[in-house]
């Protein structure tokens, strides 16, 4: 198992290799700069400001640059917020968007969870058929649809909620947002637990115990789920990716001052770095979460192994 772990790990650098590549020369190659603005910059503050950034350098020269900062785990200086440099602003961001991906990726796999359970033992029925029409409008319906509905409704027409904000990750400022970011993700767990629990509940081992007399309760939750969690799992490393991602959108809306909303910030200022530590962030992310459900998955069936 460890081998197999240090061999993935490995395995990622030159991954990050390629997309720390590919992300850098394509954001140059986008037009405009950094310091472009509408009423120019003189000349003279312009060169300044651009020997200061190492941006009148040759384009490969730039590049060898950050190749050598990013090994050492330094993400330059924003040339936005030019009080701050990648890593201070990911020092304060990043954990907000962690905590809100986390706990959207929760409420998903528990309500999800319950949802296509219910709708497995209810196959055919109203409940099945409510379930999974549900489903299916919550997986049709874009995030910057649902997060202002569900401002208007609760926090304008209602009053129950702020309609914006982070306020040091209050609970009432935290509903909305992750809500609205786990509701995609309740509708696909959902389904996926809903058809592999109907197959789980017609296998051989399940039928078993039913003759065997255990309760529905064992047969459900300790026989049949175990194996029909596993399409879960093997969904959860690009669910957790697409909720950090996705919380680029969330986190606009709400103003809440993640990552997300930084990566928005940056795009739209043509800010370098910062766009390039995000990527980063990310593919960091997505590698490791594939890693951990490859691990879960081992665990869950006896029949994984990685020797």
């Amino acid at each position: 198992m460890l081998r197999y772990v240090l061999g993935r790990l490995l395995g990622a650098i030159p991954t990050l290799f390629l997309i720390v590549t590919i992300s850098f020369f394509l954001i140059r190659i986008a037009p405009g700069g950094p310091f472009d603005l509408e009423r120019p910059l003189e000349a003279k503050v312009m060169e300044n400001l651009n020997k200061i950034y190492h941006l009148n350098e040759p384009l490969w020269n730039q590049y060898l640059l950050y190749l050598q900062s990013v090994a050492r785990l330094d993400f330059g200086p924003s040339f936005y917020f030019r009080d701050f440099s990648i890593n201070e602003l990911f020092a304060e961001s990043l954990p907000i968007s962690i905590q809100l991906g986390l706990s959207a990726l929760c409420l998903a796999l528990v309500v999800g969870g319950f949802l296509g359970v219910a709708a497995a033992l209810r196959q055919n029925k109203p409940a099945d058929y409510s379930i999974m029409a549900a489903a299916t409008l919550g997986v049709t319906i874009p995030n910057f649809v649902v997060a202002p509905i569900l401002t208007l409704i609760l926090g304008v027409w209602l009053g129950w909620l702020p309609v914006g904000g982070w306020n040091g990750g209050a609970f009432v400022n935290r509903v909305l947002p992750v809500v609205t970011l786990a509701l995609p993700q309740i509708a696909v767990v959902a389904r996926l637990t809903r058809g592999s629990m109907i197959e789980a509940l017609r296998s051989n081992h399940v039928r078993t115990a039913r003759a065997y007399g255990l309760t529905s309760y064992m047969i459900v939750v300790v026989h049949a789920l175990r194996g029909a969690i596993l399409p879960v799992v093997s969904y959860l490393g690009p669910a957790a990716a697409a909720l950090l991602t996705g919380s680029v959108v969330i986190e606009t809306i709400f103003g809440i001052p993640g990552i997300g909303r930084y990566f928005v910030q940056g795009a739209l200022n043509r800010d370098y770095t910062l766009v390039m530590g995000t990527v980063v962030v990310v593919a960091c992310f997505v590698i490791l979460f594939n890693l951990v459900v490859d691990l879960l998955y081992a665990l869950l069936d006896p029949r994984v192994r990685y020797d």
